[in-house]
């Protein structure tokens, strides 16, 4: 499975709805929302506002990524807004069993992040408990950044650990995707690429889309 899910945090926010149409007709299967509070990380993004014009704007499955303080508080109103998929980290979770119960239980599918200073092994009880594992190969907060090195071993753990489990999560990654490095980040185990500046940045970002995809 190759998924692409470009991340609208670097889309033209002047032209957000021409950027959505862009996507929906594209290669990506998904959409990536990348909401930010300003206390779990230090930046501040946006919420329910976008993500309500952004689900009627497209038929394509969208991927909410919660990087907020005491996620349980807000994950049914982001399902209520649109959401399929709602991604909360580990770190940020009082209680990441009642939070995982709360997503499915309002209706989507349940994902799980790590920041990459994480052991990967913090993971290993939630694998199969949840729909996805969201890698990160950057610090959370900004776009714009370089894969880590050291991000492929960690994909690989955790694909390895889930196997080994018997978990059916997809693994996504998120920071650093370019065309450069699409194709070994899927050969390490990933399902899902997120990508941002990579691809509105790009000349043309559905041929963008279709490079990150077929990458070889």
């Amino acid at each position: 499975m190759r998924i692409i899910s470009p991340s609208i945090l670097s889309a033209d926010f002047g032209n957000l709805e021409r950027d959505i149409t862009m996507l929906d007709r594209s290669q990506a299967a998904w959409i990536h929302c990348d909401v930010m509070d300003g206390v779990f990380v230090p930046n501040i993004s946006f919420g329910f506002p976008v993500i309500k014009p952004v689900r009627k704007a497209t038929s394509k499955v969208l991927d909410v990524h919660l990087m907020i303080a005491d996620p349980i508080r807000y994950v049914k109103r982001f399902v209520e807004a649109g959401a399929d998929y709602v991604t909360f980290h580990l770190e940020a979770a009082d209680d990441a069993g009642a939070c995982i119960d709360a997503i499915r239980s309002a209706g989507a599918k349940v994902g799980i992040s790590i920041k990459p200073k994480t052991d990967v092994s913090a993971l290993n009880e939630w694998l199969p408990k949840v729909d996805l594992v969201l890698v990160m190969s950057v610090e959370p907060g900004f776009g714009g950044q370089s894969f880590i090195d050291g991000s492929l071993e960690r994909i690989a753990a955790i694909r390895k650990a889930a196997d080994d489990c018997g978990a059916q999560c997809l693994i996504e990654v998120d920071g650093g995707i370019s065309t450069a490095n699409a194709a070994e980040v899927f050969g390490a185990g990933a399902d899902v690429l997120v990508a941002g500046s990579a691809i509105f940045g790009a000349a043309d970002p559905e041929a963008e889309i279709v490079k990150m995809v077929e990458a070889r």
